[in-house]
């Protein structure tokens, strides 16, 4: 079965955002697009009510994924789209289709009067056990969100990428997240920012004053590191611009700044075979909620 750019559709503002995402991610890998709706049947008595009956079931079913796929054929001819009505518990299915998938893309709730997601749980379910990249899109994003100003001062779909952000954990640098970035920005045509955080020595807890000497010989030790552990990629993607930085504080801020002239951001999540537990780790966690632009969650060993 070929591989497919799938997208999980509940006929919401979010899930149109990310379908079109999905869209423009499939043509750039030449890749067709799969769009899945997920029902999940209201328990008697409550499926026999007028609004959970037959006809709410068609609607949701067949007119919403059929309906999508007839615009996004419209608005992007060439690419290939399919339609999949799938039963069951939304997050279980969801994460079974990206079994199938080259990425899973689901939308996210814009927060009211902030930048950032509304990630809803089941969309953290997926993050946290989906075997594939899943990415999030952000209800409202535009294809120009993703590109650099026209020479005008114009947001443009025209105009170049803005980089593909990686956060990396130079400790235990994965290839499968590097490379799922390092390809992101090939397809972009666009830099590979590449950011990493050291924490500076706690003075403050011992009442003493920072430092400076130490806190260079940190960074750049851990600027060294950053090098070392992309040296191998600067070969084998050599078009591809890298921006290293290697910063002092917390990982997630530095990330959520970064995202703001992003085309995409990666981040990893390792996988966990238990089934309790966090398995999102708490930089990925708060990524996905305050990022502003579309966040790829790669998981990894």
């Amino acid at each position: 079965m070929p591989r497919t750019v799938t997208v999980g559709l509940d006929g919401s503002p979010e899930s149109l955002a990310a379908a079109e995402w999905a869209t423009r991610e499939a043509r750039l890998r030449a890749l067709p697009v799969r769009l899945v709706n997920v029902w999940e049947p209201a328990p008697e008595p409550m499926a026999q009510a007028p609004l959970l009956g037959a006809e709410t079931h068609q609607h949701w079913s067949e007119r919403i994924p059929r309906e999508a796929a007839e615009g996004i054929r419209a608005r992007h001819p060439g690419v290939d789209v399919t339609t999949e009505q799938l039963t069951g518990r939304p997050a279980e299915v969801l994460v079974k289709a990206a079994d199938d998938a080259e990425l899973l893309v689901l939308g996210t709730r814009g927060l009211s009067g902030a930048g950032g997601f509304m990630v809803g749980s089941i969309g953290l379910a997926v993050a946290a056990h989906a075997g594939r990249p899943v990415v999030f899109v952000r209800a409202g994003e535009q294809a120009a969100d993703e590109h650099l100003m026209d020479p005008t001062g114009i947001p443009s779909a025209a105009a170049p990428f803005h980089p593909v952000v990686l956060g990396l954990d130079t400790r235990a640098p994965d290839d499968t997240l590097i490379g799922f970035a390092f390809e992101a920005a090939l397809l972009r045509a666009t830099a590979l920012r590449v950011v990493h955080s050291w924490n500076e020595p706690p003075y403050i807890a011992y009442g003493l004053p920072p430092d400076i000497k130490m806190n260079a010989r940190l960074a750049a030790q851990d600027a060294a590191a950053m090098t070392d552990a992309l040296r191998p990629w600067r070969e084998k993607f050599p078009v591809v611009e890298i921006i290293e930085d290697s910063l002092s504080g917390k990982p997630a801020n530095h990330l959520v700044d970064a995202s703001r002239e992003a085309s995409l951001v990666v981040v990893g999540r390792r996988i966990r075979r238990a089934a309790l537990g966090a398995h999102l780790g708490p930089v990925t966690h708060a990524v996905l909620h305050h990022a502003t632009a579309p966040v790829a969650v790669v998981p990894h060993p």
